[in-house]
């Protein structure tokens, strides 16, 4: 976490230009979705987590833990909610120990292949939905990705795709309580000038629900970054149906066909 950055002196364009001059010192920043942007805007549009297309960012709702699809993740506040919003995070190294400890049986299974959405984002070749395993130990490190849960059971509208098993719920379940068991979790109130950057394969991230103010100038905003850096970790083959490649220093991000790069000043 830095703390301090004071973004009331800047212009969304010079924050934008800052934070992203930041981030260069840790990665490359890639693509977020299947618009070729970035930087993200998280922030309420409005959208209802029951759209299929829509991804949890854009609204009030609670995220509930999940990774990113890049090495690391980085995010500026630039305006705090009414009441909520918290930033919460847990580490993922800690869930494995931990469901290896009380149920190695269902720490098992989370190695073998889960269905997530891609929420309609879809890269050219690719189907609506990618598979992967939750973790992975490759290269001498437990690495883990979770799309999050609810992207599991929206993966469920692909008739295609297996139904879940009575053992691969129960897994998924005990990996979800330890996760927002208070014990295991740290709470983090953004405040205006925040950066928080965070390892996404070995920490888990999470915001909580949030009332907003009626004031759309008021609205709680952060800029988001997905960062690849030069010398990050090495991940088995099977995260390129996610992360597009597993070249260190060319991994993770959203990629479509005829899609460029850009930087949006504005949410949309």
């Amino acid at each position: 976490m830095i703390r301090g950055v004071q973004v009331e002196r800047y212009s969304i364009a010079e924050a934008a230009t800052a934070f992203l001059g930041i981030g260069t010192y840790f990665g490359k920043p890639v693509s977020q979705n299947g618009k070729g942007h970035i930087l993200g805007h998280v922030k309420d549009l409005g959208r209802s987590i029951e759209d299929p297309t829509a991804r949890i960012y854009q609204t009030t709702h609670r995220q509930t833990f999940h990774t990113d699809s890049a090495d690391i993740v980085a995010l500026l506040c630039l305006q705090t909610a009414k009441a909520g919003g918290l930033s919460r995070i847990v580490s993922s190294i800690f869930l494995y120990n931990e469901m290896f400890r009380q149920r190695p049986d269902l720490a098992a299974i989370l190695f073998e292949a889960f269905y997530f959405d891609r929420r309609g984002e879809v890269p050219p070749g690719k189907k609506g939905y990618y598979k992967i395993p939750i973790f992975h130990w490759y290269a001498d490190k437990l690495s883990v990705i979770y799309g999050n849960r609810h992207y599991i059971d929206s993966a469920q509208r692909f008739a295609e795709v297996p139904r879940l098993t009575p053992k691969q719920i129960e897994a998924l379940d005990l990996f979800d309580a330890l996760a927002n068991d208070p014990a295991n979790y740290l709470d983090i109130e953004f405040r205006p000038g925040d950066i928080q950057l965070i390892h996404n394969h070995v920490i888990l991230h999470d915001r909580t629900d949030y009332e907003d103010w009626p004031d759309p100038r008021r609205k709680r905003h952060l800029l988001r970054l997905w960062l690849c850096p030069p010398n990050g970790r090495q991940l088995p083959e099977v995260f390129a149906d996610r992360y597009g490649s597993t070249e260190i220093g060319n991994q993770g991000g959203i990629v479509l066909a005829g899609v460029t790069r850009n930087a949006p000043l504005e949410a949309c």
